[in-house]
């Protein structure tokens, strides 16, 4: 990909930074997002197959008991979900961001293999759904910050997009399983339920196989105090010698971080209880606190977008203009929906940032969904009565809103929330940011997914002008609380958000021998070292007052 997709650099970036390594690492982890996005897809369609039913009993249950366990199969994944988004804060921070995705790839094994193996065991595959849950909210917790950490910050939100696309195509997948095994499978042998629960192990196996080429995050190294194994992730990220100048800023800009944290929080590295006790007081600070106030909303926008209510009635409102087959335009919507992350993501967020994408898909969504809301008001489709010729055009323009709809929702609320949440946050709060983020996700879901079927009886064609009304106010919201992010080192979010003011930059001072010195610097006397003031950067880099002084790599301080 040309430098044109990638934002500005924050400095002079050798072209080595680009390398495979780095995006390979993402697409790794991304893995497991992938898994994510299939658990979430398939089961709905699998536990109303007439196998499953027979074979869990459901087939003896009444309405009502089968409906309490269809919806005990779903809400104890996500309370799995929650919970592992929660418990793997210890993980993140204790033992780091690598074993947090080997932990939560093994608990997502193990639950997967229980569902496959479980037959006239309802208990097991209960067991066998929290531990896949769990897993996957391990994962969610993980995997953005991660890749945030590893990347290069011109095409850090393309590499860190790389969860939302991969949860999409999960979700795709899980889809057109359910949708080749409805066609060209009995309903009434056990493989038609068996095939889509085992199908969760390959993406999750996969990962398990990258896994050793991944490395430790060196944001958390360099917490730990491991400064020479950070230099050799580094070096094996940015595919630069370890002794090169750019491997020597990317610690300095990150130990400075980590020295001014300390510093106002009071916190050291001499136990866990005393990191608790600084992360909690520095969560609360002016500058902090709205962060995480940003994190809880935008999931919150996320959730009351309206997606589920289009997944709910689009069904209905292809049936209505004669598309028989429903179920294969649905699975082309989510086509759209994955395609359309995948561009957006790969290619454009890096050139175009977090907050204008936001505002425009917002607005845009919302006009769909207005939209759906005339038509289902004035054809009614939902009665199947039969249609004039009018009302079926107006059902085909619909269909494209639907289409359109997936279309601008992939590159705003879908997965902005995801990769923001994952670069705002400074390295001593991120292992407590990233569960957070992810349990918002689960919560609100929760929220919505209980509140929707009061509003389909209750609103009709009111639901979508709600959504509507949501969008366009999380549109308003994009434009006075996200700040853009792009090209920003995740060093500099401080002054960003406010935690800092400019001009009183902690980033660091880099030494370097007379005899390195690099072209353009403006010498100095003292001690035999040579320094540069200020380093060439960006001029969104510049405007925000840091200074940075270039010294040798083994005598990192802070300014």
């Amino acid at each position: 990909m040309t430098g044109w997709s990638r934002a500005k650099e924050d400095r002079p970036t050798p072209p080595e930074v680009y390398n495979w390594r780095v995006y390979a690492s993402a697409l790794i982890v991304a893995l497991g997002v992938m898994a994510y996005g299939y658990d979430s897809a398939f089961i709905g369609t699998t536990i109303t197959e007439k196998s499953f039913e027979r074979d869990f009993g459901l087939d003896k249950m009444t309405k009502a008991q089968k409906n309490n366990v269809s919806s005990n199969l779903t809400s104890i994944y996500s309370a799995g979900g929650f919970f592992g988004a929660l418990f793997m804060f210890f993980s993140l921070e204790l033992l780091g961001r690598k074993m947090t995705v080997i932990i939560s790839d093994v608990i997502f094994l193990v639950g997967a293999v229980m569902t496959i193996a479980a037959t006239h065991q309802l208990g097991l595959m209960y067991a066998g759904r929290l531990l896949t849950g769990l897993g996957v909210g391990g994962i969610a917790a993980v995997s953005p910050l991660y890749v945030a950490e590893i990347s290069p910050p011109a095409i850090r939100g393309r590499l860190t997009g790389f969860f939302e696309s991969s949860y999409q195509i999960g979700a795709v997948i899980g889809f057109w399983i359910n949708y080749g095994i409805v066609h060209n499978v009995s309903q009434e042998a056990t493989k038609a339920w068996r095939i889509p629960m085992g199908v969760q192990l390959i993406p999750a196996g996969l990962l398990t196989i990258g896994i050793p080429f991944l490395r430790e995050s060196p944001v958390w190294l360099l917490k730990r105090g491991r400064d020479e194994e950070a230099f050799q992730v580094y070096s094996y990220y940015r595919n630069l010698p370890v002794d090169h100048l750019y491997i020597t800023q990317d610690v300095a800009f990150v130990k400075g971080q980590i020295e001014h944290e300390r510093a106002v929080s009071s916190a050291g590295r001499s136990s866990f209880g005393a990191y608790l006790t600084g992360a909690s007081k520095e969560a609360l600070m002016k500058g902090m606190r709205n962060r995480f106030a940003l994190v809880f909303l935008m999931f919150m926008w996320q959730a009351w977008s309206g997606a589920a209510a289009i997944n709910y009635y689009s069904p209905t409102i292809f049936t209505s203009i004669g598309l028989t087959d429903y179920t294969l335009w649905t699975g082309i919507y989510g086509i759209i929906k994955a395609g359309g992350s995948i561009i957006f993501f790969y290619v454009f967020i890096d050139k175009f940032g977090r907050k204008w994408p936001w505002i425009v898909s917002s607005l845009c969504c919302a006009v769909c969904q207005y939209y759906l809301a005339g038509y289902i008001a004035i054809a009614k489709p939902t009665t199947h009565a039969v249609q004039s010729p009018s009302t079926i055009a107006g059902g085909k323009a619909a269909t494209a809103a639907i289409m359109i709809f997936g279309a601008t929702w992939s590159f705003g609320a879908n997965g902005l929330p995801w990769i923001i949440s994952a670069e705002i946050f400074p390295g001593s709060l991120r292992s407590i940011s990233g569960p957070w983020a992810a349990m918002s996700v689960w919560l609100w879901t929760y929220v919505v997914t209980k509140a929707l079927p009061s509003m389909y009886t209750s609103m009709d064609y009111g639901v979508y002008i709600f959504f509507a009304s949501m969008l366009v106010l999380a549109s308003i919201y994009a434009w006075f609380y996200i700040r853009e992010t792009k090209g920003l080192r995740m060093d500099q979010m401080d002054v960003l958000f406010g935690f800092v003011r400019p001009g009183t930059d902690y980033a660091a001072k880099v030494m370097y021998d007379a005899e390195e010195e690099p072209k353009g610097t403006k010498a100095t006397s003292g001690d035999g070292l040579k320094c540069m003031l200020p380093l060439t950067c960006s001029p969104q880099a510049q405007g925000f007052g840091f200074e940075i002084l270039i010294i040798r790599r083994k005598e990192i301080d802070r300014v």
